[in-house]
C-alpha cells in the first residue's frame, strides 16, 4: 500500500463529498425565498439514499471484477467480498486499499442526480424523488461508470476517454434532467415567473465550495498524488477561471453587466467542461477549452427560450453542455505527452480516430441516461407521485416541511424585547379602557420596531398593527437575474395603524413623523364601533 496515493485520495472524498452540501448552498440561493430548504433537502438527500445503495448493489455493477462489458456482477453486493478493483485511467502500479476506492467512486454517484434538481427546481414531490434518487443509482449510474471507468466497460474498450466524469457525471446528470423537465413539467405561471432569487452571496459561498471541492473531484481521479494529480488540478482552475472571464465577456457585450450570477455560472461551467479532459491536456489547452466553455454556455442559456423548456438554473446549460463539450474537445486536444495513458487528440497528431470515439461514447450514455430515466420519471409520477401541485409550488418549504429559512416578515425578522410601554402599560398611565375615536394610519421607514412601538404607546395610542407593505417610489430601479431585467417601482416600509383618542391624536402623528413616516402617508379615520 503506498500511504500517500492513499492519503491523497481520502482526502479527494472529502472534497468531492463537501460538493454536495455546496451544491445546496449554490442552488438554494437562486430559488425563491419560500422555496429554499426543499431545494438543499432535495440535495442532501442522496447522501442518505445513495450512499446505501452504492454500498449493496452501486458499487459491484460498476466495479465488480465479475460481470461483463456492460454491467457488473454481484459478487462485491454489500461489500461483503471485496477484490481488488481494476482501476482506470492510470498506470500499473496503484496500491491503495480497495475501500478507499470504494469511498472515492461512492461520493461521485452522490452528487450526480443531485445536480439535476437546479432544472427542476419549484416542481419535485419529497417522495418521488427519493424514489427516483434510488432508481438512478441502481438502474443508470453504475452501468455508465463501468462504461467508462472499468477496464471491461465496452466504451472503455472501444477507446473512449472520461477523466474525471464528463460523460459519467455531467452528460448523464443533464440527460435525466431533460428526461424528468419533460415528465413534471413547466412551473406554474411560466414563463412569466417573478420570483427572485433569495440570496445570492449563499449562492457564491455554494460555488466557492465547489470550486474548492472540484480539485478532489479531477485532481484525485488518477488515484495517485504525481505529476498528473498536479496537472490535472491546475487545469481544473485554470479552465474555471477562464471560462468565468469568458462568461462575463459575453454577458457584458449582450446585456450590458457583468453579474456576480454570471461569474459564479461561467466558472461552474468552466470546471464542468475540463472534468473529462483534467488528466489529458496540457495547461494551455485547459485555458483555451475554459474559454470555449464560458462563451458556449452562457449562449446556451437562451436555449430554454427557444425551445421552451423550463430549466429553472441553467442545469442543462451550464453541467450538461459542459460535459458533452467537454469530452467532445478531448478528441481535439487529448495529449498523450501529458498522461501516457491518453490517446492523442487531432491537434496533438493523433487524427480523428479519438474524436469518433468520444461522440460515440456521449451519444451513447445521454441516450441510455435519457430512456431509462424517463421511464423511472414517469412509473414513480403515476405511482408515487413527482410533481407538486401548481397551487402549492410557491411555497414548498411550507408544504414540505412545515417550517421556512428565513423569517418573511420583516417585523418578524426584528425581534422585540420587553419595552418601556410593555411594563408601565404605555400611554403615561392614561386610561387604558377609554374608547379610541380615530384610527391614525402612515407609512413608516424605520428598523427601529421597539422604539416605535414604546413611542406610539407612551403617545397615547390605545392599540398597534404593524404590517410590511409595498410602497410605490416613482422610481425605477432595475434587477437581473440570468439576463433577465426586472423593473421594481415599489420601495419596502412598514404600514402602522394606531387607535387613538382625540386628546392624544396630535402625540400620535409627531411620533410617525419622527420615525420617518411621510405626511402625505398619513391618513385619520373615525372609528365605528359595532
Amino acid at each position: 500500500m503506498n500511504g500517500a496515493d492513499t492519503a491523497w485520495v481520502l482526502i479527494c472524498a472529502g472534497l468531492v463529498l463537501f460538493m454536495t452540501p455546496g451544491l445546496a448552498l449554490f442552488y438554494g440561493g437562486m430559488v425563491p425565498v419560500r422555496n429554499v430548504l426543499t431545494m438543499m433537502m432535495q440535495n442532501i438527500i442522496p447522501l442518505g439514499i445513495i450512499s446505501v445503495t452504492w454500498v449493496l448493489v452501486g458499487y459491484t455493477l460498476a466495479f465488480s471484477n465479475g460481470g461483463n462489458s456492460v454491467v457488473g456482477e454481484f459478487d462485491a453486493f454489500a461489500l461483503l467480498d471485496l477484490d481488488t478493483p481494476q482501476f482506470h485511467t492510470v498506470a500499473a502500479g496503484v496500491t491503495i486499499p480497495t475501500l478507499a476506492f470504494v469511498a472515492y467512486q461512492m461520493m461521485f454517484a452522490v452528487i450526480t442526480p443531485a445536480l439535476l434538481t437546479g432544472a427542476t427546481a419549484g416542481r419535485l414531490r419529497f417522495g418521488g424523488w427519493v424514489f427516483f434518487l434510488a432508481a438512478f443509482s441502481i438502474l443508470v449510474y453504475p452501468q455508465v461508470a463501468r462504461w467508462l471507468w472499468h477496464p471491461k466497460g465496452w466504451l472503455f474498450q472501444l477507446g473512449a476517454q472520461d477523466w474525471a466524469g464528463g460523460m459519467v457525471v455531467h452528460a448523464s446528470a443533464g440527460a435525466a434532467a431533460v428526461a424528468v423537465l419533460l415528465v413534471v413539467g413547466r412551473r406554474r405561471g411560466w414563463p412569466n415567473l417573478r420570483n427572485s432569487p433569495n440570496n445570492l452571496p449563499l449562492m457564491l459561498v455554494g460555488g466557492g465550495i465547489l470550486w474548492f471541492g472540484w480539485f478532489g473531484f479531477n485532481a484525485g481521479d488518477g488515484l495517485q498524488a504525481n505529476d498528473i494529480a498536479a496537472q490535472a488540478l491546475i487545469n481544473t482552475h485554470v479552465a474555471g477561471s477562464a471560462a468565468m472571464l469568458s462568461w462575463l465577456l459575453v454577458e457584458r457585450i449582450t446585456t450590458g453587466h457583468c453579474t456576480l450570477v454570471g461569474a459564479v455560472s461561467g466558472a461552474v461551467a468552466g470546471l464542468a467542461t475540463i472534468t473529462p479532459c483534467a488528466g489529458y491536456v496540457g495547461t494551455g489547452a485547459a485555458l483555451l477549452i475554459g474559454l470555449i466553455a464560458g462563451c458556449v454556455c452562457v449562449l446556451a442559456v437562451r436555449l430554454k427560450s427557444v425551445l421552451r423548456y423550463d430549466d429553472a438554473l441553467d442545469v442543462i446549460a451550464v453541467h450538461f453542455v459542459g460535459g458533452v463539450l467537454g469530452s467532445f474537445l478531448l478528441g481535439f486536444f487529448a495529449d498523450s505527452t501529458v498522461n501516457a495513458a491518453s490517446d492523442d487528440g487531432i491537434f496533438s497528431g493523433g487524427g480523428g480516430t479519438l474524436l469518433w470515439h468520444q461522440t460515440v461514447a456521449i451519444v451513447s450514455v445521454v441516450v441510455f441516461s435519457f430512456v431509462l430515466s424517463w421511464l423511472c420519471a414517469v412509473v414513480i409520477s403515476r405511482t408515487v407521485g413527482l410533481k407538486e401541485p401548481g397551487s402549492e409550488q410557491e411555497d414548498l418549504d411550507h408544504v414540505q416541511q412545515d417550517s421556512s429559512a428565513y423569517s418573511l416578515s420583516g417585523i418578524g425578522a426584528r425581534p422585540t424585547a420587553a419595552g418601556r410601554a410593555a411594563v408601565d402599560g404605555g400611554a403615561g398611565g392614561a386610561d387604558r379602557h377609554s374608547a379610541p375615536s380615530h384610527l391614525i394610519s402612515a407609512v413608516v421607514n424605520t428598523g427601529r420596531v421597539d422604539g416605535l412601538r414604546d413611542a406610539l404607546l407612551m403617545a397615547g395610542a390605545r392599540s398597534l398593527e404593524l404590517s410590511d407593505t409595498a410602497v410605490y417610489s416613482g422610481k425605477i430601479r432595475t434587477d437581473t437575474f440570468r439576463s433577465e431585467k426586472r423593473l421594481i417601482d415599489f420601495d419596502e416600509r412598514f404600514r402602522v395603524h394606531a387607535a387613538v383618542d382625540s386628546e392624544h391624536e396630535e402625540a400620535v402623528v409627531a411620533v410617525l413623523k419622527r420615525f420617518g413616516a411621510e405626511p402625505e402617508s398619513i391618513y385619520r379615520v373615525a372609528i365605528t364601533p359595532y
